[in-house]
């Protein structure tokens, strides 16, 4: 008996030890499982190049001053009221630059008395809605001379409309430099005609004529 109780000790100390399988944890199977359905979603969805689908500008009461939506996400003012009132509520008081509501990705920022927001679909990339929030104040900064508020927005609101047009159209991203958009804004706004430009629009152009009249 003691023979055979040797003779196994020294075949089982011979035998190669078996690796202890290392089991993941339960936290570790969920976010295994997480991003493997991320992963899936990623690749059987097809890509698009209509990233944004509303670009807002609000002023601190959460009004309405510049909207524009690319599809039929809120086909109705009053849902695009509704929409605007939530998503006020939901950032006016946060430091953050992006949040996800109803389904979308907003990333927004704020100056003075001024909110500004592009939405994008919840699985879109925030940096390439970011490079067109930044591209929008950027422009309108420089349009503005750096007076970025209510007021002088309202007054050159003409600039605001032809800045987006240039950033987005139809939801598709056409530019993010905004030296590039000013200089297009500009080169449009010599093509106004004169019956549509604005009272600030002539009186500009009378100025700069005084200027170049004067340096001769």
């Amino acid at each position: 008996m003691d023979t055979v109780t040797l003779t196994e000790r020294k075949r089982r100390s011979e035998s190669p030890t078996r690796p202890k399988m290392c089991l993941p944890q339960h936290g570790d199977m969920f976010r295994f499982f997480s991003l493997t359905f991320k992963a899936i979603r990623f690749c059987l969805e097809e890509p698009s190049l209509y990233t944004v689908k509303a670009v807002l500008i609000l002023d601190n009461d959460g009004e309405r001053l510049y909207a524009k939506y690319y599809d039929g996400t809120y086909p109705s003012v009053k849902e695009q009221k509704a929409f605007e009132k939530n998503i006020f509520s939901k950032t006016h008081r946060t430091d953050s630059e992006i949040a996800l509501l109803e389904g979308l990705t907003v990333v927004y920022k704020s100056n003075i008395d001024l909110f500004f927001y592009v939405i994008g679909s919840s699985n879109e990339n925030e940096l390439m809605l970011m490079a067109v929030l930044n591209c929008l104040f950027d422009s309108l900064s420089q349009m503005l001379r750096k007076n970025v508020e209510r007021r002088a927005l309202l007054e050159n609101m003409e600039g605001l409309f032809l800045a987006v047009d240039e950033i987005v159209d139809g939801g598709v991203i056409l530019e993010s430099d905004p030296q590039q958009v000013v200089h297009r804004v500009a080169l449009r706004g010599e093509d106004v005609p004169y019956s549509e430009q604005t009272v600030t629009q002539v009186l500009q152009s009378a100025k700069e004529q005084i200027k170049w009249s004067l340096l001769r």
